[in-house]
């Protein structure tokens, strides 16, 4: 299945990881972020590790607790709504 979301190919990929994926964008957004760029500057995180984990390559259960802390949310709050 050939899921595109903003030019970037989800092809092949694991539904759970998009779905992570989509829930980290969602957060920033709702933070009021419209740039992963600033979003990850602002909270000292490596751009491009953080644009890897919004595109659902590259993760790291570190690198997701920091940007959960980040929200103020935990692990379980996190993928409450994730099916």
């Amino acid at each position: 299945m050939l899921i595109t979301i903003c030019n970037f190919n989800y092809y092949g990929m694991d539904k759970r990881i998009i779905a992570v994926a989509k829930r980290l964008k969602e957060l920033r957004i709702e933070k009021g972020y419209s740039s992963y760029e600033v979003f990850a500057w602002e909270n000292d995180i490596p751009r491009i590790q953080y644009w890897r984990m919004e595109k659902g390559t590259n993760f790291t259960i570190k690198t997701l607790l920091r940007i959960l802390d980040v929200h103020k949310i935990s692990l379980s709050e996190f993928f409450m709504d994730l099916k």
